[in-house]
């Protein structure tokens, strides 16, 4: 799988990010831009079917590129690694963390299950049987031993902002609520707020 890797000479961590499902690597520069210079090292990981890299994604799909990515980082960057997903990559470094716990794990707009949002958008289909995938972030965060950091925005008109934070209670997580941002909002580019809660997620 494709994807950029951003090394920093005596790093004193090394970010996963798991993005979510608008985009590609090119939209997460200014993240990766904002956390080097905090020192970090970043791997902005594109998953198969998403940034010119072949396949379709699927939840074991997801599960098997941020297994791969993982094992570049941790070999290359020799540091505490940092887990950081968005939306429906807080599902895929949820998962990632049970079996392969991080230093921390950060969370952006995480759902409770692909379900649970499916059917706050779509409430007249039976959503819950026709998906083939589950994403069952909040099941799989409670068993996460790592400490855990949930942002999202009050106003998020994607994931509500009440399913981030039955997550958060879920893990016993800090939360970071950012009045009046949605979604996708530029805030979520490059935020001090959410520079610092990934930076400051190993002490």
């Amino acid at each position: 799988m494709a994807s950029w890797y951003f090394p920093v000479a005596g790093a004193k961590a090394a970010v996963l990010v798991a993005p979510g499902n608008a985009g590609n690597r090119s939209f997460r520069a200014p993240l990766a831009r904002a956390l080097t210079a905090r020192g970090l090292s970043v791997l902005l990981l594109d998953y198969r079917g998403y940034g010119g890299n072949p396949g379709e994604p699927s939840e074991d799909g997801l599960a098997l590129d941020v297994r791969a990515a993982q094992d570049f980082l941790a070999r290359e960057a020799g540091t505490p690694l940092i887990y950081f997903g968005e939306s429906l990559g807080s599902a895929v470094v949820t998962e990632l963390a049970t079996e392969r716990p991080p230093s921390a794990l950060v969370l952006r707009s995480p759902f409770v299950d692909l379900a649970s949002v499916g059917q706050r958008h779509y409430p007249f289909l039976p959503v819950r049987w026709l998906l083939r995938d589950e994403f069952p972030t909040k099941d799989a965060v409670a068993r996460v031993k790592a400490p855990v950091t949930v942002v999202f925005g009050a106003e998020d008109s994607i994931v509500p902002a009440e399913q981030s934070r039955e997550v958060a209670r879920a893990a016993g997580a800090r939360t970071i609520e950012i009045p009046g941002a949605d979604h996708n909002d530029p805030v979520f580019s490059d935020w001090p707020e959410l520079i610092d809660a990934i930076a400051g997620a190993i002490r």
